[in-house]
């Protein structure tokens, strides 16, 4: 490959890196004020995470529509709109009067910042195969895994100097940036000639024959509960860091953003060693370093141990799904060119819909307390172990035999 080829390469992966990133900034960047938000409303904890769930649930079900949009219409003129969209709800969330509103518009928020999601994996499908997937999804993440680790952090020095309404406005600015590079920057990877007929009843279809392909279901599960345990992570660490161990929001943003560096350490780990070491060997190495690390976190909040001590294995769970999810992906994805928006909208939006379930469950026994985090990441380990094993392997063996 020419060093020509390689900086297109690189600046694709740059582009679409950066509308990877708005799923992880409208998550992650307001968690700083979540014991701001309850105060201003005079609502619970419990509440100011539904805010979140709404997030999610908006992120996972667009990714269903937008994903089949752009397997119908292309790439480009979904992403325009949604990025519209998705300034437009950013703007409403910063003016919300009472916390009902805010919790609405955080759905519009997330359903438009998912074509950002789904759509650029889904021009990553379109343009590469095999360990070549693999190596540019690696490269995607490492860009798009940059939110977890800035977002809080930028969300905190927000905090510093206004409130948390700012954070919103920063969003919307952010979504104004994306659109504008959509319509200038992006070019259109799906020709006519490949495009699926705008039909329900067909898109149905597509979505059927994804679910009744057990392999791609194994490998969506396995991905998606373990970043689901991830999203239980997200909601809880504010109040157990903050409120449990006092950290302030710049030390919670801190600790919080180191994490992203777990993150991109996983990705890279799978995209530069795919070569030597298959796929499925870097899935199944995730999923045992995630139930390990997640037995400690468990053991830390029974005890009540110090922060750094929750702060470690913390670090290596979510540096488990950066292998997990880089390794899935090209594995769900490699049969599915004829499809690859809807297989990637399937892929994304499990994630999102079952961390919308387990997020609130966090903090079910109150704020001073991180039991509910460390169960809650077991069984999601767990839970992802086992759906590799029943669907995929059992799967493998099958055929073979």
């Amino acid at each position: 490959m020419t060093n020509t080829n390689n900086q297109q390469v690189i600046k694709l992966a740059l582009l679409l890196g950066l509308f990877s990133t708005l799923g992880p900034f409208t998550i992650d960047m307001y968690l700083p004020a979540f014991p701001e938000i309850v105060k201003q409303f005079d609502t619970t904890a419990s509440l100011v995470q539904l805010s979140l769930t709404a997030c999610l649930l908006g992120l996972g079900i667009g990714q269903l529509v937008m994903g089949s949009l752009s397997d119908v219409y292309g790439r480009r003129n979904p992403l325009l709109i949604s990025m519209a969209v998705y300034v437009v709800a950013s703007l409403a969330c910063a003016f919300s009067p009472h916390i009902g509103l805010l919790i609405t518009f955080r759905f519009v928020q997330g359903f438009a910042a998912s074509a950002g999601i789904v759509i650029s994996r889904a021009i990553a499908r379109d343009l590469y195969s095999g360990h070549e997937l693999t190596k540019f999804f690696s490269l995607l993440l490492l860009v798009g895994n940059l939110g977890p680790l800035v977002a809080p952090v930028t969300g905190s020095g927000i905090l510093s100097f206004t409130t948390w309404v700012g954070v919103f406005i920063a969003l919307a600015l952010l979504g104004m940036y994306l659109l504008t590079m959509t319509k200038w920057k992006l070019q259109e990877t799906l020709p006519s000639d490949r495009r699926r007929p705008s039909n329900f009843m067909e898109q149905l279809r597509n979505y059927g024959m994804l679910l009744r392909d057990r392999q791609f279901v194994g490998y969506m599960l396995a991905q998606g509960i373990m970043i689901a345990g991830v999203f239980a992570y997200v909601s809880g660490t504010p109040f157990i860091y903050q409120n449990i161990y006092g950290a302030s929001p710049t030390l919670f943003a801190l600790l919080f953003g180191s994490n992203g560096i777990s993150l991109i350490i996983g990705s890279q780990l799978v995209g530069r060693m795919s070569h030597r070491v298959s796929e499925h060997a870097f899935l199944l190495f995730g999923l045992g370093l995630a139930s390990l690390a997640s037995v400690v976190v468990l053991v830390v909040a029974i005890v009540h141990g110090p922060l750094f001590a929750l702060v470690i294995p913390l670090f290596f769970f979510v540096g488990a799904i950066g292998i997990t999810s880089t390794a899935a992906f090209p594995l769900a994805m490699e049969s599915q060119a004829h499809m690859a928006g809807s297989a990637a909208a399937l892929l994304g939006v499990i994630p999102f819909l079952l961390g919308a379930v387990v997020s609130p469950l966090v903090g079910i026994a109150g704020e001073d307390t991180a039991v509910p985090l460390g169960v809650i990441i077991l069984l999601t380990s767990a839970a992802a172990m086992l759906a590799y094993f029943f669907l995929v392997r059992r799967s493998t063996r099958e055929s073979l035999g």
